[in-house]
């Protein structure tokens, strides 16, 4: 497998690292919350977007888990840099 192939996870602690080294922080998109209760789409802010909504990782880890997500994700692009790809899917 070449380094910039993507791989697939739901190991929380695997997931957060990889955020987390790349300054990515766990949201939810605005607006798409269960009346405040609970997290939202879930997405992986990277920068501060007006669409999106920063919420703990213990709130996206719960989410992630009650809809049976996976992280599909890459550590380099093709050229070697650090790859920021990723999708949440759902599980196998």
């Amino acid at each position: 497998m070449s380094k910039h192939s993507s791989k697939q996870t739901t190991n929380h602690d695997e997931i957060r690292r990889w955020a987390e080294k790349r300054g990515g922080r766990p949201a939810s998109v605005r607006g798409t919350a269960d009346r405040g209760e609970h997290a939202g789409l879930l997405r992986i802010m990277f920068r501060d977007d007006e669409d999106l909504e920063e919420i703990e990782w213990d709130e996206f880890f719960e989410k992630f888990d009650e809809e049976g997500l996976a992280f599909l994700y890459q550590e380099k692009t093709a050229d070697g840099g650090e790859s920021r790809f990723f999708k949440l899917v759902e599980r196998d």
